[in-house]
């Protein structure tokens, strides 16, 4: 199958994956209605923010970790479909193949690395792993490694830091063992033992956290009665959030980084803490196609910003940015839910007055 047409098969079966920690790749097996990805990738949270190429952000139940083969699979989510992609056969995978490398690396929205097997059996800490010279980044992790007949033959695991375009991922048959484990216990938090590769469940965990077949401690994928909180500035601007209406689960995306809707504008919260800012940045439209209309808009965003206080128009690229920045020590939960707030209504207003008066475009979505 031409690369081309394999990445365009998968666009809508990889799944974006955000916790509070960190961001990840998924994909979707029709096979066994799940989302498969990295145990590191939903790093012990019960539940994380999933967005695809057809669905907007919703929560997903992790029902399945597995700490020894890197695994984890999550709740697809409801009346949405969804395209099948076929689970190939590793035994058939020889050195030199040519491979598919998927995921969101950096957060970035679909990307596809092309390369080869290096080793179809490299031996790490007891397991085979395929290992590719196909790059695989932060974010890339969990997704899938597709050969040219276009199935899953692998799951992007990890790379070794200073390696030139050094990969591992885990092989598909790992991932069909773990997936025949689970289903029998469908609907139920498991966890299969990292020591003797029992399935845990709910039903047959012992004491609440020991493996019932070697007594190895384990945890299962179980929601927490009170959820671990954000602190410092961080956990401000959650509450500020939460003040404004958001979810602020469905807002985090990865460590001190926030997404949310407003209208039609998308506004991103960046805390960094080494500098002490807190940046609010509302990607409104694109520039104006007519070129006669570029010099005008130049012109009212220059008024604007001479007229506006806190607030700050700007042309990044073909996107106008509104921004907002405070001094992390400055803020609190009034003077933030003022300032959000404000922000948030004047983004929706932007967007919309700049596309009728000034004929700016619909921002491009990935």
């Amino acid at each position: 199958m031409d690369p081309q047409l394999i990445i365009e098969k998968y666009q809508n079966a990889i799944i974006q994956i955000a916790t509070a920690g960190g961001t990840g790749t998924g994909f979707y097996v029709k096979e066994y209605d799940l989302i498969v990805t990295n145990d590191h990738v939903v790093a012990d949270n019960a539940e994380v923010t999933i967005a695809g190429k057809t669905f907007d952000k919703a929560l997903s139940r992790v029902w399945y970790t597995d700490r020894k083969h890197d695994l984890a699979f999550l709740e697809a989510p409801k009346n949405i479909e969804l395209p099948e992609v076929r689970l190939g056969m590793y035994e058939q995978m020889k050195d030199g193949d040519v491979v598919v490398a998927i995921g969101h690396p950096y957060g970035l929205n679909y990307t596809a690395t092309q390369g080869v097997i290096s080793k179809v059996d490299r031996i790490r800490e007891g397991l085979k792993y395929i290992q590719i010279d196909a790059a695989i980044n932060p974010g890339n992790s969990g997704g899938p490694l597709v050969n040219m007949n276009g199935e899953v033959i692998g799951v992007n695991s990890f790379i070794i830091r200073g390696g030139d375009n050094l990969g591992f991922a885990l092989p598909v048959n790992y991932l069909r063992e773990a997936l025949q484990l689970y289903t029998p216990n469908r609907g139920q938090a498991s966890t299969r033992c990292f020591s003797c590769g029992y399935l845990v469940t709910t039903q047959n965990i012992d004491s609440k956290k020991y493996c019932p077949s070697c007594g190895t401690e384990v945890k299962l994928p179980e929601i927490p009665e009170k959820e671990v909180e954000a602190i410092g500035a961080a956990k401000t601007i959650e509450e500020i959030l939460k003040e404004l209406g958001k979810d602020v689960k469905l807002a985090r995306e990865g460590v001190n980084n926030w997404s949310v809707k407003e209208g039609s504008a998308k506004i991103k919260i960046t805390y960094n803490p080494d500098n002490y800012f807190i940046a609010g940045d509302a990607y409104l439209c694109q520039m104006p196609s007519d070129a006669t209309k570029i010099k005008p808009l130049y012109q009212f965003l220059l008024q604007e910003n001479y007229r506006m206080n806190g607030l700050v128009l700007s042309c990044v690229k073909q996107n106008i940015v509104l921004s907002s920045v405070m001094y992390d020590l400055d803020l609190t939960k009034d003077n933030g839910v003022e300032a959000f707030s404000r922000l948030f209504r004047q983004a929706d207003h932007y967007d919309d007055f700049l596309k009728k008066e000034y004929g700016c475009t619909e921002r491009l979505e990935e």
